[in-house]
């Protein structure tokens, strides 16, 4: 590790909004992993992660559901607290569960128990245009929110499986259309997930909030994986994901070696990207 990377983690400052709007203006990447405790979630603080997400993937890699459907508001304030409790530096950002923001009225009442009970600092929801009111809401409320876009994995069985989306000229143009609106509605932050390379680059270039990939190439603000993929335990990773534990032998070298390839560049590469 550089001097430069060393001094960096030793001098933080605890990351927010506005930190990360920073961060997309000065052309640093973001580190982004997912947690489930206050165990991982401490390594992840310690490590440099910029941001801890605790995404309804744990309906999967902790539960063992087949989709991220089945989770709860109650499990995800259980976990987002956990998480919250060891976390000093990291931004704490907490899915919303399936089905748990209908209508602006109850992603507000959703909202306030995941702040107040699991102690978030900032909430995610999957979908594009349908979701500007609700967001719009949220943001004069106070709360921050980052809107996920591409693969929604909420949707999973009305898309008809894990695909890539915006292949597809009209399905990019909304994308893109969407990212507008939502930024314009008061996102503090977009996820791109499973969308072609350049068209996640386009969206990072045309809106002002920060942009996190997920198989999204290379070209966004930042990456953000799920942990139990990166750490090479899950059953079978996804593509772009990449087993970081493989060359480093213990949870915090693999960790640290994820935040620094992010923050270089160094990953995603070609291999883990889509066109």
């Amino acid at each position: 590790m550089s001097q430069n990377k060393a001094t960096t983690l030793t001098t933080r400052s605890k990351v927010n909004v506005n930190t990360l709007r920073k961060m997309k203006q000065a052309g640093e990447k973001i580190a982004m992993l997912t947690a489930y405790d206050a165990s991982f979630a401490r390594i992840l603080d310690a490590q440099g992660v910029d941001i801890i997400l605790i995404g309804d993937s744990l309906g999967m890699v902790i539960q063992g559901h087949a989709t991220t459907i089945p989770v709860t508001m109650d499990e995800t304030i259980y976990h987002t607290k956990a998480v919250a409790r060891a976390t000093e530096y990291s931004l704490v950002l907490a899915d919303l569960p399936f089905m748990s923001y209908t209508s602006p009225e109850m992603a507000l009442r959703n909202c306030a128990r995941l702040m107040q009970e699991g102690m978030a600092h900032m909430v995610k929801l999957e979908g594009g245009a349908p979701q500007v009111e609700t967001v719009r809401q949220l943001a004069h409320h106070g709360v921050p929110v980052c809107a996920h876009l591409g693969l929604q994995p909420q949707s999973v069985h009305k898309l008809g499986g894990y695909r890539v989306q915006g292949r597809d000229q009209a399905v990019a143009d909304q994308m893109r259309s969407d990212a507008q609106a939502l930024q314009k509605a008061g996102a503090d932050m977009l996820l791109l997930e499973c969308v072609p390379a350049a068209l996640a680059a386009d969206i990072t270039k045309e809106v002002d909030v920060p942009v996190i990939g997920i198989g999204a190439g290379s070209d966004c603000d930042g990456q953000v994986l799920v942990l139990h993929d990166m750490l090479g335990v899950s059953v079978k990773a996804p593509r772009f994901s990449r087993d970081f534990m493989q060359d480093t032998g213990t949870i915090q070298k693999a960790v640290r070696a994820y935040v620094d390839a992010v923050k270089t560049g160094g990953f995603p590469a070609a291999e883990h990207c889509f066109v």
